[in-house]
């Protein structure tokens, strides 16, 4: 297992993050993603640890608080030491039936981290993210009631989760400029079968040395090789009841076939190829992966160890490309003589 710096911190994770949707499986879709167990948990979480993950993400809303309580019980149960493990959890879901019972407004915040703590049976969380875009509440607000939490000692790192590049630019300059916490991650889907991201917030990761931490990185298990365009997968699998994120088909499944080729010719699984694509990208942080069967964490957890030669990483570079869209094309007409190394002295 490999560790890497969590954006701009002095704090290394590992390069795989275990999730934690399937824990509890408490209605909803909560059900479809996941039913583990306390039994089961223990488990999973003792098996990330003895492969070196130190990075575990959860959320309060996973099975409405019954994820965090089943990884708090966990970490008790199998004697972890605080310091050997990292813990981020995430505040923004619907808690409740109030109107304050969501969102990322100070009073949400304050009352989330707390029984968040509670849940985990912790002192501190190492990385607290806002878990989605508020259209409602200021920056500003969100900003300092973070920056109180990591003051008083319950938070040590901050981060966001599914905002827009231009907000997260905002957030950083409203910090910047008030002394504030910045965010030191961005966690937001990303697969070979969905690069938007590298539209516009990657190059602001870049510039602004905000760590990246990638969910879904099999398209909700699109991109396991038990899909293609003539099955829907294992019965009761989760995409086939939760088709969820969104993906282009058709570009899916021409990756597909490429990734199926690359796996064969390292005899392995096809999602350990998906995985190792996510992974070898400069501007990727750690992989979050969500199991439901330790055979399913074993095998993702391989990902770490299979390395993609430069050819095979340029063929699925150039399967998976995204359409031109603008501004990008005019960037590239316009500014292609201004990247280093490309300005030739004539005569």
């Amino acid at each position: 297992m490999r560790y890497r710096r969590l954006g701009h911190t002095g704090l290394y994770v590992s390069e795989i993050c275990l999730g934690t949707m399937t824990f509890g499986g408490e209605g909803g879709i909560w059900s479809a993603i996941g039913d583990l167990g306390q039994k089961a948990v223990d488990e999973m979480v003792g098996r990330a640890l003895a492969a070196g993950v130190n990075f575990i993400d959860t959320a309060d809303v996973y099975s409405f608080g019954l994820s965090e309580k089943l990884l708090g019980q966990a970490l008790k149960n199998l004697g972890v030491k605080r310091s050997d493990v990292v813990i981020a959890t995430k505040v923004f879901g619907d808690m409740g039936r109030g109107p304050n019972d969501k969102g990322a407004s100070r009073g949400h915040i304050m009352d989330g981290v707390k029984a968040s703590l509670e849940r985990l049976q912790l002192d501190h969380i190492d990385l607290y993210q806002i878990h989605g875009n508020d259209p409602i509440t200021p920056v500003d607000e969100t900003m300092r009631a973070l920056d109180d939490l990591v003051s008083e000692g319950l938070v040590r790192y901050i981060g966001c989760s599914n905002w827009a590049a231009w907000k997260i630019m905002k957030a950083q300059g409203i910090a910047d400029a008030r002394g504030l916490s910045r965010f030191a991650t961005l966690q937001a889907y990303y697969s070979i079968a969905g690069r938007d991201l590298e539209r516009e917030l990657v190059p602001l990761l870049q510039d602004q040395g905000v760590g990246l931490m990638v969910w879904s990185p099999l398209a909700g298990g699109l991109l396991s090789g038990k899909f293609g365009p003539d099955t829907n997968g294992p019965q009761g699998s989760r995409r086939a009841t939760f088709d969820f994120p969104p993906v282009n088909r058709d570009r899916a499944w021409a990756c597909l076939d490429v990734m199926r080729l690359i796996a064969e010719a390292h005899d392995t699984s096809v999602a350990r190829v998906a995985l190792a694509w996510v992974l070898a990208k400069p501007f990727v942080t750690s992989v979050i992966i969500g199991a439901r069967s330790i055979e399913q964490l074993d095998d993702n957890l391989a990902a770490a160890e299979l390395t993609l030669t430069a050819d095979e990483i340029a063929a699925l570079d150039k399967v998976s490309a995204l359409p031109p869209e603008y501004p990008g094309w005019m960037f590239e007409r316009q500014g292609g003589a201004r990247v280093p190394g490309a300005f030739v002295k004539k005569g």
